[in-house]
């Protein structure tokens, strides 16, 4: 290996979002450094296949509250039919226009 070309490969401490920590070795930071998840695949829906929602520092919270008179719908639960919407009457048919005749080529 080509010496001062790559970063310094250590050991690092990694803390999940359930407080579980293990040891791993990557180029985060300096040497025993400490990696704080947000997301991880215990909590993860591409993991789990649980969609839920998580509010880190109130963003969900600060969303809706900036949003909330926009006039959003609340969704129908599901099996009601939404009404039927009246039949427009259909205009009368136009005539065709007349063809224009091809010139000929001699």
């Amino acid at each position: 290996m080509k010496p001062g070309v790559h970063p310094e490969y250590h050991e690092i401490n990694v803390i999940m979002t359930d407080g579980s920590t293990f040891k791993t070795r990557s180029t985060y930071g300096k040497a025993g450094e400490t990696l704080r998840l947000d997301i991880d695949p215990k909590t993860h829906p591409a993991w789990t296949g649980q969609q839920r929602i998580m509010d880190q520092g109130g963003q969900v919270a600060k969303f809706n509250k900036r949003f909330a008179g926009i006039g959003a719908v609340k969704a129908k639960p599901m099996g009601e039919a939404p009404p039927p919407k009246p039949k427009k009457e259909a205009a009368p048919a136009a005539a065709p226009a007349p063809k224009a005749e091809a010139k000929k080529k001699k």
